[in-house]
């Protein structure tokens, strides 16, 4: 996987620390560290991408290599430290890992992180292949360490997930790296206002001269037209490189610029590039990075060479790159026809299959007795970033709001000031609620808010894959530790009323929900009990066909994919169902039972 790659290429440089924040596509590279660790590598899942970014740069002050791992919405979290430690710079070499995902596949946004590298002024790397993100990973961390400065690292889904054969290094071969430690000195280490001004001055001056460096790095490149009268040409970047040479594969190809630095640009191998052409077309994902700055070089040096691309609407706007899309974005480009499909003997499309929360999900039972103890009441569920979103779906429709991690806690409240009738939820999970909600609790009690804070725990970061968080009490370093208990949390920052109850005790539940909303102020529920995948189920539930009267309450209400429908009546499936006996509760004519596992 690519991601294994890039965390077998990062330990191959002389890692020393690794940290981040789970999230999709990223999520691998922390991971695989860890099992690779021969216990020279420290490995953390930090509480959120900030926390995870400032204890890299700590790392990184020491003379320590260190690699920090987040999706592009985690270095939304991220960037406050990212734009200071630009100008404050690092000893040791320091990656910040941002794994983009066009599609989106599982993200908020398809933000392209080329932009920050610009914004925070940081060279940014861009692979296009499982080998080439192993290597290229350990040329960032010479480069990082060179020039003194964090570097971005930014690889896209199909290169994080995408798979293939690749050659490494014998471990003989590994950087060992002993990190010189932490030497006393304000007026580098300290941010003011003055050492900011001069840094910005050699920033600027460092990444004209990282243009002309990466205009001569090897994985910039441009490869020659085979039809040497052509006057057409292509610049990419990325798995959209990979696409673009199989589509051109056989072909009287164009000529390619492959841009893989696309921060500090490599201005000089750009207008090397542009000269005698009459028009490039621009394949990347994002957005139009490199056909911004190609635009910018050729009027920049009176280059008459037409630019298309995503600004022209030549290249789809939105969305990840296919071989298929990227092969007739060239087809169209370059006036050839393309081949006509095949007949196929492929089996028809699979029907869609729309996420749903997992059988004995114990979020599912939380949603349904807030649900029913706000019966007629008016209400607003403010949701979250976590499996827990999916309670959005029909029948349970018990997310309102979703915006990012820990949002809700506050948007909650922005509601409640504007209507005061209103009754008032805010949904998180309990690692999302150590990542970016506390502060939201905070801000609740301070600002006198009246709201409820339903935190949904079930003992995991299960959306990402089940990573520790700090109530679980055990860390990526497979230490034992002290559980940090929410409950006490809320209570120390001042919610007087936080109650604990198993959700799939239902009546208990719905009876909570009812005595602690009703209070004035900020209160929280804690819905306790563990995520379905991580414990052994109990036995299936069972339908008594001679009560069950087909009314579908328990399919209606409920949306398990554990009850389906045979022969007209609901019917357990006994593949899914977990024997969580939310069903059963549910059930008016109590004919759903079943039989606990004796162990």
């Amino acid at each position: 996987m690519g991601n294994a790659a890039i965390a077998r290429g990062a330990i191959a440089a002389g890692l020393n620390l690794v940290s981040g924040y789970p999230g999709t596509p990223s999520t691998e590279v922390l991971e695989t560290a860890a099992k690779s660790n021969n216990g020279s590598l420290y490995v953390e899942w930090s509480v959120n991408e900030k926390a995870a970014l400032e204890l890299g740069a700590g790392a990184a002050y020491c003379g320590a290599r260190s690699m920090v791992t987040m999706k592009q919405v985690g270095l939304n979290v991220a960037s406050d430290p990212l734009m200071s430690l630009a100008y404050i710079g690092v000893k040791g070499g320091m990656v910040i890992l941002v794994a983009d995902d066009p599609g989106p596949i599982s993200s908020q946004t398809e933000q392209d992180t080329r932009h920050f590298a610009s914004f925070s002024k940081l060279p940014c790397f861009d692979p296009s292949s499982v080998q080439e993100a192993y290597d290229m990973i350990q040329e960032a961390f010479e480069f990082s360490e060179k020039y003194r400065t964090p570097v971005l690292f930014r690889p896209t889904t199909r290169v994080c997930h995408g798979y293939a054969s690749i050659e490494v290094k014998d471990e003989a071969e590994y950087k060992i790296n002993k990190p010189e430690g932490f030497v006393k000195d304000s007026s580098k280490w300290v941010i003011f206002p003055r050492l900011s001004y001069n840094a910005h001055i050699r920033i600027e001056e460092r990444n004209a001269e990282l243009s002309k460096v990466f205009s001569d790095y090897g994985r910039n490149f441009i490869i020659s037209a085979k039809d040497s009268s052509s006057r057409k040409a292509i610049a990419t970047h990325g798995i959209s490189y990979t696409y673009a040479m199989e589509a051109l594969r056989d072909k009287a190809a164009p000529a390619v610029l492959k841009v893989s630095t696309p921060f500090p640009f490599p201005e000089q191998l750009a207008v090397e590039f542009l000269k005698d052409k009459d028009e490039v077309l621009c394949i990347e994902e994002l957005d139009p990075i490199i056909e911004r700055e190609l635009i910018y070089i050729c009027g920049k040096y009176q280059l008459p060479v037409k630019i298309l691309g995503k600004l022209t609407h030549n290249v789809k706007t939105a969305g990840e790159n296919t071989c298929a899309s990227v092969a007739a974005d060239i087809a169209q480009f370059m006036g050839w026809e393309l081949p006509a499909a095949q007949p196929s003997n492929e089996p028809p499309a699979l029907p869609v299959r729309p996420p749903v929360l997992c059988a004995g999900c114990p979020h599912r039972a939380s949603f349904f007795a807030v649900k029913e103890a706000m019966k007629g009441k008016k209400s607003v569920f403010c949701g979250d970033i976590g499996c827990y979103t999916l309670g959005n779906a029909m029948p349970l429709d018990m997310v309102d709001t979703c915006l990012c991690m820990g949002a809700g806690v506050n948007i909650t409240q922005g509601i409640g000031k504007i209507e005061p009738d209103t009754n008032c939820f805010a949904f998180v999970g309990d690692s999302t609620f150590f990542a970016s909600a506390i502060t939201g609790a905070v801000n609740a009690v301070y600002n006198q808010a009246d709201m409820t804070l339903v935190v949904l725990d079930n003992s995991t970061t299960a959306m990402t894959g089940h990573q520790p968080h700090p109530g679980t009490g055990r860390t990526m370093m497979g230490q034992v530790v002290d559980k940090v208990s929410i409950q006490e949390v809320l209570k120390g920052v001042g919610v007087k009323t936080v109650e604990t109850v198993d959700p799939l005790k239902l009546d208990e539940a719905i009876e909570c929900v009812k005595r602690v909303s009703a209070e004035k102020g900020v209160k929280a529920i804690v819905f306790k009990s563990p995520c379905a995948v991580l414990i052994k189920g109990k036995s299936p539930a069972v339908i008594d066909s001679d009560k069950c009267t087909g009314c579908k309450r328990c399919i209606k209400t409920l949306g398990c994919p554990g009850i389906v429908m045979r022969d007209g009546k609901p019917a357990i499936e006994n593949s899914l169902c977990t024997g969580c006996g939310l069903c059963s509760q549910v059930c008016p004519f109590d004919a759903i039972g079943g039989v606990e596992n004796a162990d």
